[in-house]
């Protein structure tokens, strides 16, 4: 086979995946959910098994934090959501879960995947590594966490096809296909600012992907965007979802540290063995990312100040 020919190949096999291109509109707290399941998702699973998601082991990956009433109504509103799957052969309509069960006072969850989705989620997770994974997890905007998808299933091509911009904006439920509901940031500017900006800070900050995208026009009128998609060197280490909890905990809260120049030893310690000041990491760690606690100059010595650490 040329080259040409196993490109058009790749570019075939990417051009699709039910779940990547689906017409849908997640929270972040769903996007958050979809990647923790699939870093549960092993190939020979039994179409029975239950994945038991940590409320905590979301927290302490992400920085954010969910309640049980956030998570109780992202998870209904996920079982609800129809994914069309259609080919020249067959239309289907399928569904993400079996059943979700609330562990009360255990602070755990546990979801059966409806066993026609399982395929398409095997598909899904090709596209990522274990770090990919955790990458999606770190963002923030659900945007960015779609785009992502998008642009780690053409990481090995360089950039992706061009979306149809109408067709951009059904995907990401900016737009309503039955023009029922109002069309989300209609102006060109406000998309640019409020949707593909933020993707691209976020993905080229926190991710392996370096990318950026390209409006296509036609006369005045702008018809369709491409992402340009290339590897960039991870900017932290890669938590591995094997890890217990307490692992992944640390492992994340020494990446925070060194993100805030605090790499004194016998500091870095004092922290680290103390659960109420790592919980105070998180959260300071959260504030500064949306804004919420300002410190361009030094924002370690804000944390370390705020905690009487100095």
């Amino acid at each position: 086979m040329t080259q040409d020919s196993t490109q058009l190949k790749d570019l075939a096999i990417r051009q699709h995946n039910a779940i990547t291109t689906a017409r849908y509109d997640y929270s972040a707290c769903q996007l958050d959910i979809l990647f923790y399941v699939l870093s549960k998702l092993k190939k020979d699973d039994g179409p029975d098994t239950q994945y038991c998601i940590y409320v905590k082991d979301i927290e302490n990956l992400t920085g954010r934090s969910w309640n049980y009433q956030q998570l109780r109504e992202a998870t209904a509103d996920m079982g609800s959501r129809m994914f069309e799957v259609e080919n020249a052969q067959v239309y289907k309509q399928i569904w993400m879960f079996q059943k979700v069960e609330y562990i009360k006072g255990k602070g755990y969850l546990e979801i059966e995947l409806s066993r026609h989705i399982r395929p398409y989620l095997y598909e899904l997770k090709d596209n990522f590594t274990s770090y990919q994974l955790h990458s999606a997890l770190k963002l923030t905007s659900k945007y960015a966490k779609r785009i992502y998808q998008l642009a780690s299933q053409w990481k090995d091509i360089g950039e992706t096809k061009a979306y149809d911009l109408e067709d951009f904006k059904l995907m990401l439920k900016l737009k309503d296909p039955a023009g029922k509901e109002p069309e989300q940031f209609q102006n060109i500017s406000q998309l640019k600012a409020r949707v593909l900006d933020i993707a691209v800070r976020q993905i080229n900050e926190h991710t392996d992907l370096q990318i950026d995208y390209q409006l296509q026009k036609k006369g005045r009128a702008f018809t369709g965007v491409r992402f340009y998609v290339r590897k960039q060197q991870p900017q932290q280490l890669p938590i591995l979802f094997t890890d217990t909890q307490d692992d992944t905990r640390t492992q994340l809260a020494r990446q925070h540290l060194d993100s805030l120049g605090i790499v004194q030893a016998e500091l870095m310690q004092q922290i680290l063995n103390e659960p109420r000041l790592v919980d105070e990491l998180f959260k300071f760690m959260y504030k500064l990312k949306t804004d919420k606690v300002k410190a361009d100059r030094n924002p370690g010595g804000l944390f370390l100040k705020m905690q009487g650490l100095r």
